[in-house]
């Protein structure tokens, strides 16, 4: 299997977009495909939400990005098999500052990661379109947008999007978008079916088939430091993101 980089992204905050990158490498990880977890957001969420403590860390990911340290001493197991994670915490909010008078900050990311070999390699995006982000899409071979499914789900995309394009002309001409997620649907409200038409509308074939549902056990599961796999593997929420991870699988060969 090729190997294969996917960048979670969207620079708004409360989209599902951790939940989504953590549910969906485990549940790679479950058919015995080597996953790596990136966590680049500052607030360490994939790193709590795998029941890692994010503070007692030594080295993660600020490590990496700062090159203080080599790629191979970031990586922790998860207690998942075929699952690891580069971990992130506090210490990497002043990453971006210190990244912008160095040369080819843009690659320090994918420079770090040709060297691996996972089959999949997730990586968990910040809420922003800064340094940080830019470095996972020169890294990434495919993007993914969780897009909830609430007022103004649509608002900040179009920035999204230019910023997408922009690194594909510049630093990873092969980048491509793998696919628009729908979350926190909730059938009942009127709401939602309408944000679900806007966005097919929008962005057509590329919407994922699987929309991820509003669901009470996903929400929890974090907080017990578990995928929803391990917390309620009869969910709604772990069919959504198992057919999710099976669509991932079938765009990506």
């Amino acid at each position: 299997m090729a190997q294969k980089i996917i960048s979670v992204v969207n620079q708004k905050g409360g989209v599902g977009k951790t939940t989504t990158a953590i549910n969906v490498a485990a549940n790679l990880a479950s058919r015995k495909i080597s996953v790596l977890l990136v966590d680049l957001d500052p607030q360490g969420n994939s790193t709590g939400g795998l029941g890692i403590n994010k503070d007692q860390q030594k080295v993660t990911v600020y490590d990496l990005i700062s090159e203080s340290t080599g790629i191979s001493n970031a990586i922790l197991p998860t207690g998942i098999n075929n699952l690891s994670i580069i971990p992130s915490n506090s210490s990497l909010s002043g990453a971006e500052v210190e990244m912008v008078s160095r040369t080819n900050r843009e690659y320090i990311l994918a420079n770090s990661l040709k060297t691996l070999k996972y089959d999949y390699m997730i990586i968990d995006c910040p809420p922003s379109l800064g340094l940080l982000t830019v470095n996972a899409l020169t890294a990434s071979n495919y993007v993914l947008i969780p897009v909830q499914t609430e007022y103004y789900a649509l608002e900040g995309l179009s920035q999204l999007l230019a910023t997408f394009q922009a690194v594909k002309q510049s630093t990873n001409p092969d980048l491509e978008l793998l696919g628009v997620l729908l979350t926190m649907y909730d059938k009942r409200t009127s709401l939602s079916g309408q944000v679900k038409t806007e966005v097919k509308n929008y962005f057509q074939d590329q919407v994922f088939n699987t929309i991820i549902p509003r669901n009470i056990r996903l929400a929890e599961a974090p907080s017990f430091g578990q995928t929803i796999f391990d917390y309620d593997r009869r969910s709604k929420g772990a069919k959504a993101y198992k057919s999710l991870a099976s669509e991932i699988i079938s765009r990506t060969s």
